[in-house]
């Protein structure tokens, strides 16, 4: 096969203009899929809806990590527009892997294929309609409706309908609120258009219209008379975490189910998609585990079904939140207080046991701590770990890496190779996790992991997909990921 070195400048040059005019081809159909059959098109975990030219491309070179060897962009604009013609239902496709499945010896994916590897999406028919409301508008909620904007098309299954926040502060609150979805310190600006209906107490988002409501009580509000029933409240506060408080929620007319974006405690189930998402299938009060948890767990799980885990430490070095002080002042938590932006800050963490309510498997086995440090956002999670058996570090980096290419934790796991990765690196990673596999370390049955995680867009992302299986709307794969047996 020849290399880059060997062709011209100018060689290089037309291949480069010849893939750049192939994924604009490409950009139409894609969009059209999305919106008008909710199709979410990627390769191997890379998402392709609403990119640019040279994302496409990049997303096609990221194929020889599963393949060996870069996505022809010819083949997987010919399977596009076979789909394009054929319609489909709601499906996450996977490009990378469908065309592994339907490529015939001359090249060209007849239709037969593609139809056969569409057809339970097909058969599952339009995603349920369910209504969304954020109660709280601070990070996360701000996160979660960028996410749950941009995923908006005629058959997808969540709409966010409202937000709740507290009595305006004075007559820009509503002003002051949009700009806050509009511009973000740490993630950027806002993907699209914003607009303000004062009269209407609302803000228009890339044409969603979200009503905001006034409220400090979750049981004072009556989402029907906004036209909204049947709804998942998203309470992203962190202020009511029991059952009994959380179902203050359901009191109110067209609430139906509640998600919190912080751990639960008592008797509410901490859900880790991927993991233990089934348990959100039927209940009306979950909550979606803490960043570090949803960050760990898949990993851990994973370890966990391949070798066994005998007993662990995990050390979370996170990005300092809104719940310290900029500058020190009393704090009812111990060190707290101290001035988040100017220290190291060791404080506690739920992590080891949420993550064994999610994995049963193991309870007791783990303990937890952790060290807040001076940076807005990314943190890292140190897994220190005995295993079963022994291992050596090709060995288990061979294997998170098949973990993150082609199980059924592909949505949470990532895994990178790079002497020059850092923290900013991880901004805005959709994943739950990204395994440094440079940093891993294996002595005998002794082995240390490090896990980065973006702990605000990441966890989002978990967040909303928890949202996707509690409402039954989660577009069918296409093809089906490999099973990877975890023991829940």
């Amino acid at each position: 096969m020849s290399t880059e070195a060997e062709h011209t400048d100018a060689e290089l040059w037309d291949d480069w203009n010849a893939q750049l005019e192939l994924a604009e081809e490409m950009i139409p159909i894609i969009g059209r899929l999305h919106r008008r059959d909710g199709v979410v098109a990627g390769i191997h975990g890379r998402r392709l809806v609403n990119r640019s030219a040279i994302e496409i491309v990049k997303a096609h070179r990221f194929a020889r990590h599963v393949d060996g060897e870069p996505l022809p962009l010819t083949e997987s604009l010919a399977i596009l527009r076979v789909i394009d013609a054929l319609g489909s239902g709601p499906a996450a496709l996977d490009l990378g892997a469908l065309a592994a499945h339907v490529r015939t010896p001359s090249g060209a994916p007849t239709a037969d294929r593609i139809a056969a590897q569409l057809r339970a999406a097909g058969e599952g028919g339009p995603l349920p309609v369910t209504d969304v409301v954020l109660y709280g508008f601070g990070r996360i909620g701000r996160l979660l409706a960028r996410i749950l904007i941009s995923h908006r098309s005629q058959a997808s299954g969540l709409r966010l309908r409202a937000i709740v926040v507290r009595e305006a502060t004075g007559p820009d609150d509503l002003v002051k609120r949009a700009s806050l979805l509009r511009r973000d310190s740490v993630h950027g600006p806002f993907d699209g258009t914003i607009t303000v209906d004062e009269a209407a107490q609302a803000i228009i988002a890339n044409g969603t219209r979200i009503v905001v409501i006034r409220a400090s009580d979750p049981a004072e509000i009556d989402y029907t008379a906004y036209g909204i029933d049947d709804a998942v409240i998203v309470d992203n506060t962190g202020r009511w975490r029991t059952d009994e408080q959380l179902r203050r929620h359901l009191v109110s007319p067209g609430a139906s189910r509640v998600l919190l974006t912080a751990p639960g405690t008592g008797s509410v189930p901490n859900v880790v998609q991927g993991i233990n998402g089934a348990a959100a299938e039927d209940a009306d009060v979950v909550a979606a585990a803490s960043c570090t948890t949803n960050a760990v767990a898949p990993v851990l799980a994973a370890l966990d079904a391949e070798y066994g885990i005998v007993r662990g430490h995990i050390e979370t070095v996170h990005s300092f939140t809104n719940d310290q002080n900029l500058t020190d002042n009393f704090h009812k938590a111990d060190r707290r207080g101290r001035a988040a932006p100017l220290n190291m800050v060791i404080t506690e963490t739920g992590a080891a046991r949420a993550v064994a309510e999610a994995v049963p498997a193991l309870d007791g086995k783990l303990t937890a701590s952790a060290i807040r440090v001076p940076t807005p956002d990314v943190s890292l999670a140190i897994l220190n770990l005995r295993l079963g058996r022994p291992a050596d570090r090709d060995g288990v980096n061979a294997f998170l890496r098949s973990v993150s290419l082609t199980s059924a934790l592909r949505s949470q796991v990532d895994y990178v190779e790079s002497p020059e990765f850092v923290s900013s690196d991880v901004l805005g990673s959709r994943f739950a996790g990204v395994v440094d596999g440079l940093a891993t370390q294996a002595n005998d049955e002794d082995v240390v992991l490090y896990v980065w995680y973006d702990n605000e867009f990441g966890y989002s992302y978990q967040v909303v997909r928890v949202l996707e299986t509690m409402s039954r709307a989660r577009p069918v794969p296409v093809p089906g990921p490999r099973e990877l047996a975890i023991t829940t």
